[in-house]
């Protein structure tokens, strides 16, 4: 999800372990997948992972322009169905490294300034990944006033212990332009189903998306199913726009996180998912609005599996690669379905496995029921 303004997110503080049995398949790779660094405009890490989970299943992988990686599987021919999910998450980039050595930087996506207080952070250089934290002013120093305030983002800056800027480029490699991912690791919240990490936007869709061309690698859909796993969304949606171009879809499923309201100091009227209540379908964003037709064959198809889902109206500050999906080419019915996170935007956000596998069941089958005639009426404005 590209955020431009977000919402102020609660900071989650909680621990866990893994359960007795063990991870399964699944959890492995949606924790692989988080915890990989990827900023936007930097995912071949994230590009690296997904070409090794889709290539057993697809008929053909390629690239276009931006490094968008675009898998194919062809089904019995018929309408070119679009699944789309994004590789990056939020970032920063190396703006300048001062006299003493701290790193100032430019955020790469809708950071809030209060989110990138005090948190540890990985330079990724041409030597290596470098640690580094976001320095705080201890309070024992601080004016009332300064408790009070957040400080504005132009003064916070990441102390990588380096001596100086020539100890910081020369020893550790920092130059302008590196790109910095969050340092926030996966975790099974107290044993349960809910994960903690960070990064759920959107690699939670990217996993969603791995399941789904599993399950149809032997019972092949009646339309041909691109699978594509765009970049730099968090900085406008600009791998949506060149993979739309390349796939030319006539229909475009996106796949992204929800945003939960189920915790203190959130309400039903900002949003209205909630984690373990099942996939989400967004019906309108600051971006796009979904084609009804499509909007209600996807409820008709979750009720007769039995999959309960939930509905989402924000009023604001959300853009999702669904927007560009929709108006590529000549235009596409399109579909946001999402999979419910708390605290977006952040270094720690949390999902339920239960909504993840849920919306593989939805999503999986959606598109084994998408033939050319009932793409044919999606399309149809008569």
């Amino acid at each position: 999800m590209r955020c431009l303004l977000p919402v102020i997110c609660c900071v989650l503080a909680a621990g866990g372990s893994a359960s007795a049995a063990g991870p399964d398949r699944v959890e492995r790779l949606l924790e692989e997948l988080t915890n990989a660094y990827g900023p936007s405009g930097f995912e071949e890490p994230i590009r690296a992972i997904m070409r090794r989970e889709l290539a057993p299943f697809a008929d053909r992988l390629e690239t276009d322009g931006l490094g968008s990686l675009i898998a194919e599987l062809r089904g019995s021919g018929g309408p070119r169905v679009m699944l789309a999910a994004h590789m990056d998450e939020l970032g920063l980039l190396v703006k300048y490294i001062s006299q003493d050595g701290f790193v100032y930087f430019e955020p790469l996506g809708g950071w809030l300034d209060q989110a990138l207080i005090n948190q540890r952070f990985v330079i990724l250089t041409r030597k290596g990944a470098v640690t580094g934290v976001t320095g705080l002013k201890t309070p024992h120093v601080m004016s009332p006033e300064e408790r009070r305030a957040t400080p504005e983002r132009e003064h916070i800056f990441l102390d990588v212990g380096a001596s100086g800027r020539q100890d910081a480029e020369e020893r550790l490699g920092i130059r302008p332009g590196d790109p910095i991912a969050p340092d926030s690791k996966f975790v099974e919240l107290s044993g349960g189903k809910l994960y903690l990490a960070k990064a759920w936007d959107d690699r939670v869709g990217l996993g969603v998306m791995i399941e789904v061309l599993r399950r149809l690698k032997d019972n092949r859909p009646p339309n041909v199913l691109y699978v594509v796993s765009t970049v730099q969304e968090e900085v406008g949606m600009r791998g949506a726009v060149t993979a739309s171009n390349q796939v030319k879809p006539d229909i475009a499923i996106n796949l992204e996180v929800g945003v939960s309201s189920d915790y203190p100091g959130t309400s039903l009227y900002e949003a209205q998912e909630k984690l373990n209540g099942g996939p989400g379908i967004f019906l309108r964003d600051t971006s796009m609005l979904p084609n009804l037709k499509l909007r209600d064959y996807v409820v008709e198809i979750a009720r007769a599996k039995g999959i309960q889902v939930q509905f989402e109206v924000l009023r604001d500050y959300y853009n999702e690669d669904g927007s560009e999906m929709q108006r590529a080419w000549s235009g596409a019915p399109a579909i946001n379905i999402t999979v419910p996170a708390r605290y977006l935007h952040n270094h720690n956000e949390v999902i339920s496995r239960d909504d993840f596998d849920r919306t593989v069941d939805l999503v999986t089958e959606l598109v084994r029921h998408l033939d050319a005639e009932t793409v044919r009426r999606l399309r149809s404005f008569e």
